[in-house]
């Protein structure tokens, strides 16, 4: 009861004075690292992690397709030829797929895609279907008021226990009074709200976050109202007591039926299971998971259309894509640097050592799965989404990615009539960063 009247109170208090996100949304969200990029803002202290594009305020991150919901995504993706023609020059025709969306004139969208049907493993990119799911359950929870739904993602906190254990990438974590910042694996007994735990899972990729969110979702969906009085002890028994089969269905469901519900179908986006081993005693996973340059073109186009649950849901999950920490991959284009992105990335592959002892991380002989999903929105208009995968073997993809995003820069802003932004030298050099994975 306590909890409940905590979060109750922290509605009201909450809503007095906001201050908005991205980077000036710390007081909306209550995650840390954001008090301080804004308050090296404030200080003019110079900080170099993220790029110009990545100061977008709150208010300047709008959906652009709002005026197109009665559209289908059939009527929305038929291909522009001239366009198309020109995607396809400059995509290579071996394990590259992809499916891009020029919205600079929401009014005459035009569409590209080069084998957009091929399925791959997503990795990381999964990741937005475990975002989706806590939306859809927290609007379960509470679907007639939404701020009620983002004072509970601030508000509640929970703890990792064995499910975020296992995973190389770092989270960070800001201490405000001491103005630290440290960055190391999740441990056990870490504890944060639901928004931070979404943005360690999006921002960083950290596969335990992923896991514990993948876990709320489920619990939400099997307690209904009574999540708001769940302690980690009955939590825990229920998925002790609750047999396995029952529970690998739940994980499921709680990911997938969503995916469904925006028509999009199971070859085109599914989620297999977690993203960490632990919990695998308790949760099992039902199948692999796969992802298509379509299926996650559907999303997106719906995300901006505000279809994803409703609106206000879609562009709360949109700022949550703004990426403001450091760029890899697609997103680390120069090209980019100036523009707004909304991005996910993810990787998995596998190496033979019998047949190479050298081969190496994200570079694999067997499959070697790259993906990116982005959002680009320029200042001078141009608007774009980008859906590409791809298994290129022995090679690791990043610096193929970030120099065809420049080329695709290249052919949107050229179609679209306007001017091409000023070139600058691309050289990729591989980041070692821990994070750089998924």
């Amino acid at each position: 009861m306590k909890k409940y009247i905590l979060i109750l109170i922290c509605i009201v208090f909450s809503f007095g004075f906001i201050s908005y996100y991205p980077i000036d949304g710390y007081e909306y969200t209550g995650i840390k690292r954001l008090y301080q990029i804004r308050q090296f803002q404030k200080d003019s202290v110079k900080y170099t992690r993220i790029p110009k594009g990545a100061y977008k305020k709150w208010a300047d991150i709008k959906l652009n397709l709002t005026h197109k919901t009665t559209d289908s995504v059939e009527e929305l993706f038929k291909v522009d030829n001239d366009f198309d023609r020109k995607i396809k020059r400059i995509t290579s025709q071996g394990a590259y797929s992809l499916a891009i969306m020029d919205m600079s004139n929401p009014d005459e969208l035009r569409y590209a895609e080069h084998r957009e049907n091929v399925g791959y493993q997503p990795g990381s990119v999964g990741k937005i279907a475990v975002l989706l799911a806590i939306f859809d359950q927290v609007a379960k929870l509470c679907p007639d008021s939404y701020e009620e739904r983002v004072a509970y993602l601030k508000n509640i906190k929970v703890s990792s226990r064995y499910w975020g254990l296992g995973d190389h990438h770092t989270i960070p974590i800001y201490d405000i009074e001491n103005d630290k910042l440290t960055k190391r694996q999740v441990i056990a007994s870490d504890e944060f709200s639901l928004f931070e735990w979404l943005d360690h899972m999006v921002s960083v990729s950290n596969n335990g976050a992923a896991s514990i969110m993948y876990r709320e979702a489920m619990l939400m969906a099997a307690f209904g109202q009574e999540y708001f009085f769940l302690n980690e002890e009955k939590a825990e028994k229920y998925f002790k007591e609750t047999p396995r089969d029952s529970l690998t269905n739940l994980a499921n469901t709680v990911v997938n039926q969503p995916l469904r519900d925006l028509g999009i179908e199971e070859n085109e986006w599914k989620l297999g299971g977690l993203f960490t081993r632990p919990p695998g005693k308790y949760v099992g996973r039902k199948g692999g998971s796969i992802g298509t340059p379509k299926g996650l073109m559907k999303f997106l186009v719906k995300l901006e259309q505000g279809k994803v649950i409703d609106k206000a849901s879609s562009l709360e999950m949109k700022r949550i894509l703004y990426l403001t920490d450091r760029r890899i991959r697609y997103a680390r284009s120069p090209r980019l640097d100036d523009a707004a992105v909304y991005f996910k990335s993810g990787s998995y592959y596998k190496c033979d050592r019998e047949k190479d002892p050298n081969c190496a991380s994200y570079a694999g002989n067997v499959f070697n799965y790259m993906n990116s999903v982005i959002i680009v929105e320029h200042d001078n208009g141009i608007k774009y989404i980008v859906c590409l995968m791809t298994n290129v073997l022995n090679k690791n993809s990043a610096g193929e990615h970030m120099y065809l995003a420049s080329k695709i820069d290249d052919v949107v802003n050229e179609t679209a009539n306007m001017n091409k932004p000023e070139i600058k030298e691309e050289k990729y050099i591989e980041d070692k960063d821990e994070n750089s994975g998924n």
